[in-house]
């Protein structure tokens, strides 16, 4: 993505911390055509261990009507983004009127390897992973299901491993504009959700003022 150096973070933490709060993601590659393919989905995010040889792992799982999962058989490689929070920003913080407005957001770019999961045990523990992430509780639900309806709850989709071999993440929060930082800060801390937490990064990435928040 167009990633110039003011917005470019480059602490991989940063990325791990918006893909955990914001999982629903983009799936894409291609079709047997040529043209862009994707696939809205939630993913599982878990840090690599230095001998998996890839910077995170990401599970996910289609549906097995949906093809996508064929052409990840054909090119594995493909692409996965993440957006985070992301909000209009009004000329209305700069101290003076020569000035445009603006639209400052989260993003994460993956490139991945993706692996094919399509044995049932394989299934389930993916599927056990994603009810971890969103609804605990569920997983007592899923395990007393009748065992027939399991298997075919699980044999109608096709679950995947995406290894990230590269990443890009993308904190564009005008940070080359220090003059607008107090109004932003005010702005959106009062602001809608996505406002809020914009207000929320700029204070952990210590923009506008002296320090950062601790750890960072």
């Amino acid at each position: 993505m167009y990633l110039p150096p003011q917005f470019d973070a480059k602490d991989a933490k940063h990325a791990i911390t918006l893909m955990r709060e914001h999982p629903f993601a983009s799936l894409i590659s291609t079709d047997d055509g040529g043209a862009p393919f994707v696939t809205h989905l939630p993913l599982h995010l878990q840090e690599a261990e230095p001998s998996d040889g890839a910077l995170a792992i990401l599970l996910g799982h289609c549906a097995r009507v949906n093809r996508h999962w064929q052409y990840l058989i054909a090119r594995p490689q493909a692409l996965v983004t993440f957006l985070g929070p992301h909000a209009y920003l009004s000329p209305r913080v700069y101290p003076d009127l020569a000035r445009v407005p603006t639209w400052n957001y989260l993003a994460v770019h993956c490139v991945v390897q993706a692996r094919l999961i399509d044995d049932a045990d394989g299934k389930d523990r993916l599927l056990k992973k994603i009810i971890g992430d969103h609804e605990p509780a569920y997983a007592a639900q899923w395990r007393s299901l009748d065992p027939d309806f399991t298997r075919k709850m699980l044999g109608a989709i096709v679950g995947f491993e995406l290894r990230v071999t590269e990443l890009q993440c993308k904190l564009k929060l005008n940070q080359h504009r220090p003059e607008s930082h107090l109004a932003m800060q005010a702005m959106y801390a009062q602001g809608n959700d996505n406002e809020r937490m914009l207000a929320g990064w700029m204070q952990r990435l210590g923009i506008g003022s002296a320090q950062p928040e601790s750890g960072e």
